[in-house]
């Protein structure tokens, strides 16, 4: 029954994440398209309702080409462990204290760790394209991604240390009160800006600087293979949403009151931070980029990790000595 229930469960995430996909991508340009004065789809169903569906079908029915000097299985491979990795964060993810499809207690360590693996589809899939171009790409994305993989991981272990736990139901029932963006701010700024590159996200998006390398590491993919590299990419970024409306703004908490619409509602508003960004700013050089990973975002956020150290341990001396205190005085 449980493992029915499990399956059950499953499904319809798989079936609500393709969704919310979907109509993301459809969201993005007309909102794009709003703020760029200009107009997005509005031809295919009602506003361009059915546009989603249209470009799927459409990536669906088209025709796979492989390179002929491509190694087959791992060029089919790649895009295939790309998507299901970006399908296995979903599985942790509450969206209230008893709604979730898996509660373990290292819930941030299984994110790190699925993200840190999903480098390996982005490897796979520029060596084996067997192209000069997609190899240069997949080098840029994997150095890119590990990168702020290191800021983005510092920056957790300061979250977990606050609330004392490795558990996103934990850390949010601890912004019942206050939000984390409060008193890490700096913190959550340093956050937004890993994700993007995390994510390969405007303006950190150089595996698809054109002048440079022809669209990076998936320049040889075609059809449904392209299909899963990019359903892939839109559902980290949704998932980075849902993540950093847990870590910093207080998950399903709002003013007291309890709901995952909230959770949901509050996702979706930092989604639009994605779309804002790619339509408004330029593009980072990959030196540049680099540079700001290595030289701003990870000494800054090892500065704050050690600054959260040092006030923790010193409130728990003070509260230790405190306590002492109490309990001398009450032997007396």
């Amino acid at each position: 029954m449980l493992l029915f229930l499990l399956i059950i469960k499953s499904i319809i995430l798989i079936i609500s994440l393709l969704i919310s996909v979907a109509y993301y991508t459809l969201l993005e340009r007309q909102f794009m398209g709003t703020l760029q004065r200009r107009k997005g789809p509005l031809v295919v169903g009602f506003l361009g309702l059915l546009q989603p569906l249209a470009d799927g079908l459409k990536l669906f029915l088209k025709e796979i080409i492989i390179p002929s000097s491509a190694n087959k299985i791992l060029f089919i491979f790649a895009p295939l462990l790309s998507f299901f990795l970006s399908l296995l964060n979903w599985a942790i993810i509450p969206y209230s204290e008893t709604l979730y499809i898996s509660n373990i207690n290292l819930t941030l360590f299984y994110i790190l760790s699925i993200s840190s693996l999903n480098v390996y589809s982005i490897i796979l899939s520029g060596w084996s394209s067997n192209s000069s171009y997609a190899f240069l790409g997949c080098l840029r994305s994997t150095a890119q991604m590990i990168s702020y993989e290191i800021s983005i991981s510092f920056i957790l272990i300061s979250i977990c240390l606050s609330s004392q736990s490795f558990n996103l139901i934990d850390i949010i029932n601890n912004q019942s009160m206050i939000w984390n963006i409060f008193p890490f701010l700096p913190l959550f700024f340093l956050f937004i800006i890993s994700i993007l590159a995390e994510t390969n996200r405007h303006p950190f998006d150089l595996p698809e600087a054109e002048s440079e390398l022809v669209s990076g590491y998936n320049v040889e993919y075609s059809a449904i293979t392209f299909a899963f590299f990019f359903l892939a990419e839109y559902a980290n970024i949704l998932m980075m949403s849902l993540l950093t409306t847990c870590l910093f703004l207080g998950g399903w908490f709002f003013f007291g009151y309890s709901s995952f619409i909230f959770l949901i509602v509050k996702s979706i508003i930092f989604s639009l931070i994605f779309i804002i960004l790619r339509a408004l700013l330029p593009r980072y050089r990959f030196d540049q980029l680099m540079s700001l990973g290595w030289t701003v975002i990870l000494p800054l956020s090892l500065f704050f990790l050690f600054l959260n150290i040092i006030i923790f341990k010193f409130f728990m001396y003070s509260f230790y000595i405190n306590f002492l205190t109490v309990y001398k005085y009450k032997i007396c």
